[in-house]
């Protein structure tokens, strides 16, 4: 058994108590901060919101506006204006050479705009930072 200062990580906890996310300290379900340490639950909450990704996938029915959700502004504008259109033109100059299977063209290409806005990582700008005020 290896000797060690450091609190157990296994608190007890009931119903009514949580354990310290930092050092595992028993404290009220409802505790803001830890007696033993410098948590508080404010500390660990996230300062912006995470967008989702069900709702980027979503919006990108129309391609273009996922990304743009996601705060990919320059990438959903070039999709949603400019490579969306051309996918279009192409789409119907194959479905004319094919026989209409081309069409299915544009749905492989709107489900890989709805897979690319599920998977690209989150881009929010945060809000301007003015420092401490005096």
């Amino acid at each position: 058994m290896e000797y060690t200062d450091a609190p157990t990580t296994e608190a007890e906890t009931n119903s009514e108590t949580m354990a310290c996310p930092f050092c595992g300290t028993a404290l009220p379900k409802d505790a803001t901060r830890c007696t033993n340490c410098d948590w508080s639950r404010d500390a660990t909450t996230p300062a912006e919101p995470k967008a989702s990704d069900a709702m980027a996938i979503f919006l990108s029915i129309v391609p273009g506006l996922g990304h743009i959700y996601k705060g990919h502004k320059v990438v959903g504008a070039v999709l949603l204006f400019l490579v969306t259109p051309i996918a279009i033109v192409f789409g119907f100059l194959a479905a004319f050479a094919s026989a209409g299977f081309g069409i299915g063209l544009l749905v492989f290409y709107w489900l890989a705009v709805m897979l690319h806005a599920w998977g690209i990582k989150d881009r929010i700008s945060p809000a301007n930072d003015e420092g401490e005020q005096y």
